[in-house]
């Protein structure tokens, strides 16, 4: 079996990479990862050890690169995690998201009809369907939730998510759609909220919560996402979307505090508010539960803490993305 896992330099692709690289040693795995500012080689340093894995410097935009690596390769199954995905940068140019995440998804999946493949995976968001008010504990969203977006970027996932949809019913391609809860765990890039936190921290800086610091999100640790992918792809649906959550909701002010509680040290300072800011994000995962078995295994506390760690013993690599060394390594390394 060989996969193609887009984005997979980003922070959930690469954790998706070593998840199934442990998980099945007989999968050939090929990354495509067009190395933008959140791409980071390093990330795969260990994964490039393993005969199995393969990476590929491709804009998923590119339709003459992407046909070119998929006649190539003749992937089995891809997954398809490339996306521009920071709210605050499609608030600022909105139009890099709409060409990422929308063209780039129809030029893998016109790849994928031209080429033949076992399954189209689709890796969402839940910010697709809006939010939920905080005095509603009880509303969670589920896979018939109306799509309801608040940003470029969400509408440009949402786009794309339609897209998926109408290339199964039209041209009958096999694909599944994931709609995951905020992830966190190791190799997230600084600019999110928990990398940025824990970075600030060590840098003596301030750590921004924006408005009053009550936004709830549902939090997932990485590597119970990648499982849940993992399931979808081999045993999910044709043409069924699933939703991924970890039912460990917390307001972004209990985020900053655990984070500041752990470490021992940090000065939150509350910031404007971002534009159209979503108030509450929450999951049912009832339907994975209920047809592939899945559950979360990593409570948010047991989570946050081992992703602090990571950070604390792991400096070298995000010292690296701070100071721009992992663009000089990204480059070498396309060049040899």
């Amino acid at each position: 079996m060989k996969l193609f896992v887009t984005g997979g330099a980003g922070f959930i692709g690469s954790n998706f990479i070593y998840y199934m690289l442990e998980k099945h040693p007989d999968y050939k795995l090929v990354c495509l990862d067009a190395l933008t500012y959140a791409g980071n080689l390093e990330t795969l340093s260990s994964a490039m050890e393993n005969e199995n894995f393969k990476f590929a410097k491709a804009d998923i935009t590119n339709r003459a690169e992407i046909f070119k690596l998929f006649e190539l390769e003749r992937p089995d199954i891809i997954v398809n995690f490339a996306a521009e995905s920071h709210v605050d940068r499609s608030i600022e140019n909105p139009g890099v998201f709409l060409k990422t995440n929308i063209l780039g998804t129809q030029t893998l999946m016109d790849a994928c009809r031209l080429y033949g493949i076992k399954r189209y995976h689709q890796v969402s968001t839940d910010e697709v369907y809006g939010d939920l008010p905080l005095d509603r504990p009880d509303m969670f969203f589920t896979e018939t939730t109306p799509l309801h977006t608040s940003s470029p970027y969400s509408a440009s996932k949402a786009s794309a998510d339609l897209l998926v949809l109408a290339y199964h019913r039209t041209y009958g391609l096999p694909v599944s759609i994931s709609r995951c809860s905020n992830n966190y765990g190791p190799y997230h890039f600084p600019e999110k909220l928990i990398p940025l936190m824990i970075t600030n921290v060590f840098k003596g800086k301030p750590l921004p919560v924006y408005g009053d610091g009550k936004n709830v999100r549902d939090w997932l640790y990485v590597k119970d996402h990648c499982s849940a992918i993992d399931m979808i792809i081999h045993n999910g649906k044709e043409g069924e979307i699933y939703n991924i959550g970890g039912h460990n909701e917390r307001t972004n002010l209990e985020v900053v505090q655990t984070i500041i509680d752990v470490l021992g040290k940090g000065e939150i300072q509350f910031v404007k508010d971002r534009a159209g800011h979503d108030r509450r994000y929450a999951i049912d995962p009832a339907k994975i539960y209920n047809e592939l078995g899945w559950l979360p295994k990593t409570s948010f506390d047991e989570g946050i803490k081992s992703t602090i760690e990571w950070y604390v013993s792991n400096k070298a690599w995000w010292s690296n993305i701070l100071n721009g060394e992992y663009l000089k390594f990204n480059a070498s390394y396309c060049e040899n």
